[in-house]
């Protein structure tokens, strides 16, 4: 492998006792310490050209992703008007009416929470909900009871 005597920016006699990856051969160390900031711009700019093609690249390469669709049953009652003019202005039929709600009373859970308030969650029969599975109401049935707001 060649090894040079002489430095290519001062032309001094080059002496290595020991030499590293990180060094050059072509220079002395007094102006392999001066040409370092260029050096390592030189590698810094070079580094970021090709991690920018190289981003670019692959951001024009990939496509996009479909959009997301949900389909539900047509008898699903969470129907809103925006789907039923949709079907209205793709020509079909009207979508199935939601089927009206039960007139069953609604109450609370009323089990006691961490913050030590009654559970509001609202639950078809004077049981506990989900999460309060087992436990007692903090409040007594006749409260549990939700008013119809109709």
């Amino acid at each position: 492998m060649y090894h040079p005597n002489f430095c290519s920016e001062c032309g001094t006699k080059t002496v290595r006792l020991h030499w590293h990856l990180w060094t050059s051969r072509k220079f002395c160390d007094k102006c392999a310490r001066q040409l370092r900031k260029e050096r390592f711009l030189y590698t810094l700019v070079v580094s970021i050209g090709l991690l920018s093609i190289g981003f670019i690249a692959g951001r024009a390469g990939c496509t996009a992703p479909p959009p997301l669709i949900i389909e539900r049953a047509a008898t699903a009652p969470a129907l809103n008007s925006a789907a039923a003019s949709l079907a209205e202005k793709s020509g079909g039929s009207q979508p199935p009416k939601a089927p009206a709600p039960t007139t069953g009373d609604v109450y609370l859970c009323g089990a006691r929470t961490k913050k030590g308030k009654p559970c509001s969650r609202r639950v078809h029969s004077p049981v506990r909900c989900w999460q309060h599975k087992g436990s007692k109401a903090m409040l007594p049935e006749e409260r549990l009871l939700v008013k119809d707001e109709q």
